[in-house]
């Protein structure tokens, strides 16, 4: 029983070593990624091609994504409002939740699940064929070459796919609060500006482009260190995914308390 328990601690361990060592690569990846962002010459046409091919994934998904996410916040928000007596701010509390939650949210985790997998399939990949190593003898630095255009461009699409959920979630919120809940259009439209303050639009950019980040720096690293061979590329695909799912809750956690004790609500 003695011996059990002992096992049973030691796997504890090993396990909490080995995330927290992790945890540390995944900072000095996100470190060196930041100073070979500066190094010239920048590799511009990797940079457009990832950029083309994470909004060709990302794009259609999001928007489709985007229009029942609205509906669904605004459906909620109205019947709740409506029992309260508060009407007037259904379209406020709509917009405050698709902007300030939803609109850097959804997008980031569907370019963690499309183009985050596909940059650590692309990555484990030339990893297992030693072709990272191929370039490292040649004096070419992997990071600089292939991961910074990759973290970038996850960064730019996350924050033009951010301001496309907001549009197409505010608009299906409107839409189906008029249509479904019998709202009035005026007031609706005329509540933006009772809740909602320019700072809010500002950290929702911030929040997508954090959470590019983390989408990129994670699929990257995953990428970088696949083990055990192409099954060990599939292994670090799945961990990538669910890795950078529970990094953005997280980021998004203190992201938005750390707001809302900086920033007072409006009218407060």
């Amino acid at each position: 029983m003695a011996s059990a328990t002992t096992r049973g601690i030691d796997r504890i361990a090993k396990a909490g070593n080995g995330a927290l060592a992790q945890s540390g690569n995944i900072v000095q990846l996100f470190v060196d990624v930041a100073r070979q962002s500066i190094v010239r010459p920048f590799q511009w046409r990797e940079f457009i091609q990832q950029a083309w091919f994470i909004a060709s994934v990302t794009i259609l998904p999001t928007a489709l994504i985007a229009i029942p996410f609205g509906a669904i916040v605004s459906l909620q928000t109205g019947s709740l409002i409506k029992q309260i007596g508060a009407e007037s701010y259904t379209g406020a509390a709509s917009v405050l939740v698709v902007i300030q939650q939803g609109s850097p949210l959804v997008p980031s985790l569907l370019i963690a699940g499309a183009a985050g997998s596909a940059v650590t399939a692309d990555l484990g990949s030339r990893t297992i064929r030693e072709e990272i190593d191929a370039m490292e003898v040649l004096g070419i630095n992997p990071i600089q070459r292939l991961v910074v255009p990759r973290v970038l461009a996850m960064i730019l699409i996350a924050m033009l796919l951010n301001g496309l959920v907001a549009v197409i979630g505010i608009g299906g919120g409107y839409m189906f609060n008029v249509v479904l809940q019998n709202g009035t259009p005026g007031a609706y439209l005329a509540s933006f500006s009772a809740l909602a303050q320019l700072p809010d639009l500002y950290i929702s950019t911030i929040k997508a482009a954090i959470f590019g980040v983390i989408a990129g720096v994670v699929a990257a690293y995953k990428g970088l260190n696949p083990k055990g061979g192409p099954k060990g590329v599939g292994d670090a695909v799945n961990q990538s995914v669910v890795i950078t799912f529970l990094l953005l809750f997280l980021a998004n956690l203190i992201i938005t308390a750390v707001y809302l004790q900086i920033v007072p609500a409006k009218g407060s």
